[in-house]
């Protein structure tokens, strides 16, 4: 299918061939009849484009900062590296879409096969988009009315905010999009309405509406005329949907504005405030969130789960049937506002003179195709049947551009697939690194007999149950921290392993970087318990982030501190027997990113690890410290290795080499020639149990022996062995 995106790294906008989606559950699959070009907000994302290096920094300085703190504790280039991957990401353009529903996921009861539907799907010939973020149009509107839904409802949220009554005054600054809907819902609202902005037919086109609107440019002194107008009242609210970096907006908003009004900001100005101004009539001022309360809540957007209409009356969704409604009624007249309609495969008409074009509305027209959606888009025609060790890769996120596509390339492995649920940034690293095929279906490589080796990399709830279909499909696994979220499904896992004859391999990475080789050397293989101490300065990452949700990301002790539990366990040579685990100021039954876990192994070691979120970004991530027959090992940040009471060592050092090349090295390597995993099973269980062990500890206040846990899942694995069979 094809998609329209913008190259934040070249400046372009492309008409990309990518997969079509798969429908996924509580999603409905999208077959687009029409979608709306957002002048305003895209227009943005195609100038950031095509700025230069200097220019995006100026754009946007608190990014800047943050490099500028990850050069210090990671050095130059692997932040470089870090932020060239990320421009070297695309960006879907489009959020207003109309089409015709071709496929419904699980859990979809409110549409089925065949509706028309408005969703902020992006301009794509196929969208998946959740149930929440789509509305049924009503039968007398035209796809093209449709259109206008989505970009409706964010000036509807913005009038939701300002909560106007019959007969006040309403000021809207800017008649772009947005502010002609704005302008005609606060109209039907029963208010008077006052309009500016400086270009002569977007006033026209507000004053055919019944608009008061004035173009500043014809010498109008808009804090006057509203005063005016008014009766030296001043205006009750002023929507602002203008973009303009000047502060003169938000001044002349308050000037304009009575005592006690209210002024909601859509559009993008500079907020330089003056106190005087706001102090004197005790304005108040919101910024108003896109399309309305649910936006941007994983719960509601992505999971399905509603607001009670009795608390939440205006939903996001409930604001697309609100403004479809006002479409239907004939409250809302968007068809004047239609300045052109374009063919999806000539967008460039649209995006090739942004700057500089007239348009109020553009719409993309797209192909009435009746033809299943491709899944798959070959991209070389590389044969693969006579080699040993190809690989399909399921999770194309930022991990896998940063880290693993960067080592497989130099480990020279070969790649048959890589897979992605919206077929676009599996497309972009498939182009980037050669990979021969790319698809949004990623059982077509179980599926493949030349595929080997199955990668998958993708949010931490799915890893085991792909995990056990690659083991079934007879595919060798390696799968990114952490394997399972709990027991049941670490035991499922096991008893496919069991019944075939191949490896699983777990990213634990840390062990392969030599400077941990080397702490392994110094320390030696011998059964004497040592003292270790990982102090982890993790970072904060917020409740809301699918990491921290239990269900999804497994919360990060379970689905990042696993890292530290297996280096420990692999500096120690020897397996943890028991776990305890506390944690800073949290109820035990909640999940905790702040903790500190104490491990005792079967050979006496003990180790710390001291997992924190709540330290600076300034300060070195990762820290480790090995204690044993008086000497001692400090590893700082993976680029310098210090040793005290060595003979014949003191220091070492490397760039910032966290062992993934050498694990895909290993990897590669071992798949083609053949081979045991590159940890063995035993030490990946075992490190497994130790990270559940750790959150049961946390809950129970008490030690956990993580060999009980051991010796119950055996007799689980072993029951469903016997059911395989």
């Amino acid at each position: 299918m094809k998609q329209i995106i913008q190259d934040l790294k070249s400046g372009d906008t492309i008409l990309e061939e990518v997969p079509a989606p798969i429908v996924k559950s509580g999603q409905v699959l999208v077959q687009t009849s029409r979608s709306l070009v957002s002048l305003g907000t895209e227009r943005m994302l195609v100038e950031f484009g095509k700025a230069n290096f200097l220019q995006k920094a100026r754009q946007q300085p608190d990014k800047v900062k943050q490099v500028l703190d990850k050069v210090k504790t990671d050095g130059l280039k692997p932040t470089m590296d870090a932020v060239f991957n990320k421009l070297g990401q695309p960006l879907p353009l489009g959020y207003c879409n109309v089409g015709k529903v071709v496929a419904v996921g699980k859990g979809v009861n409110e549409f089925k096969v065949g509706d028309r539907v408005a969703s902020n799907g992006h301009h794509a010939e196929y969208v998946s988009v959740p149930q929440n973020l789509a509305a049924r149009i009503p039968d007398n509107i035209s796809d093209e009315e449709a259109a206008f839904t989505v970009i409706g409802a964010i000036g509807l949220q913005g009038i939701r905010l300002v909560n106007p009554t019959f007969g006040e005054t309403v000021v809207v600054v800017g008649l772009g999009l947005i502010g002609l809907l704005t302008a005609q819902m606060l109209k039907a609202n029963g208010c008077r309405v006052i309009g500016f902005d400086f270009d002569a037919r977007k006033v026209k086109l507000a004053e055919q509406a019944g608009i008061l609107a004035y173009n500043p440019a014809e010498g109008i002194n808009q804090v006057k005329l509203v005063q005016t107008v008014t009766n030296e009242i001043g205006a009750d609210a002023v929507v602002i949907t203008a973009s303009n970096k000047s502060n003169e907006i938000i001044a002349q908003a308050a000037q304009m504005s009575r005592k006690r009004g209210r002024i909601v900001l859509i559009g993008v100005i500079g907020l330089d405030i003056s106190r005087a101004d706001f102090y004197e009539k005790e304005l108040t001022f919101q910024v108003s969130c896109s399309y309305g309360p649910g936006r941007y809540d994983e719960s509601y957007e992505q999971k399905g789960n509603d607001y009670p209409i009795g608390f939440v009356r205006w939903t996001e969704k409930r604001n697309f049937e609100a403004v479809l409604h006002a479409i239907s009624s004939g409250v809302l007249d968007v068809t004047p506002l239609i300045t052109e309609r374009v063919p999806l495969a000539e967008y460039e008409q649209i995006y090739g003179n942004m700057s500089s074009s007239g348009s109020i509305a553009s719409i993309l027209v797209y192909e009435d195709k009746n033809q299943t959606p491709e899944r798959v888009v070959n991209l070389l025609t590389n044969s693969f049947s006579d080699q040993k060790g190809v690989l399909g890769i399921i999770g194309a996120g930022n991990f896998t551009s940063a880290m693993i596509l960067p080592s497989l390339k130099k480990a020279n492995a070969s790649i048959k697939y890589i897979a992605s649920s919206g077929g676009l940034s599996s497309t972009t690293l498939a182009k980037k690194y050669g990979i021969a095929n790319t698809t949004t279906d990623y059982k077509q490589l179980l599926l493949d007999p030349e595929v080997d080796l199955v990668l998958v990399t993708t949010r931490h709830n799915m890893h085991a149950s792909m995990v056990v279909e690659a083991l079934q499909a007879d595919k060798h696994v390696f799968v990114e921290k952490p394997l399972a979220l709990n027991e049941q499904e670490l035991s499922e896992i096991i008893g496919a392993y069991s019944l075939k004859k191949k490896t699983i391999n777990v990213g634990f990475n840390r062990r392969f970087a030599p400077l941990a080789a080397k702490m392994k050397k110094l320390v030696g293989n011998s059964d004497t318990p040592i003292n270790i101490v990982a102090t982890i300065n993790a970072g904060f990452i917020p409740a809301d982030s699918w990491v921290q949700d239990m269900e999804t990301g497994g919360g990060r002790i379970i689905g990042e501190a696993c890292h530290f539990i297996d280096l420990c366990s692999y500096l120690a040579g020897s397996m943890v027997k028991l776990v305890c685990m506390n944690a800073m100021g949290v109820n035990p039954e909640e999940n905790t990113d702040n903790a500190t876990i104490l491990l005792q192994y079967e050979n006496g070691t003990n180790a710390v690890i001291n997992y924190f979120a709540n330290g600076s970004k300034a300060y070195a991530k990762e820290r480790v410290e090995v204690y044993s027959q008086e000497k001692t090992l400090v590893l700082d940040n993976w680029r310098s290795l210090k040793g005290y009471g060595f003979k014949g060592f003191s220091s070492a050092s490397s760039g910032q080499d966290k062992g993934h090349a050498n694990q895909f090295s290993l990897l590669v390597e071992n798949v083609r020639n053949g081979g045991e995993a590159i940890i063995p099973m035993d030490e990946i269980v075992n490190t497994t149990l130790a990270s559940f062990a750790a959150i049961e500890s946390l809950k129970t206040g008490q030690w956990v022996n993580v060999q009980n846990k051991k010796t119950e899942l055996k007799s689980e694995e072993k029951e469903l062995y016997v059911a395989s069979v």
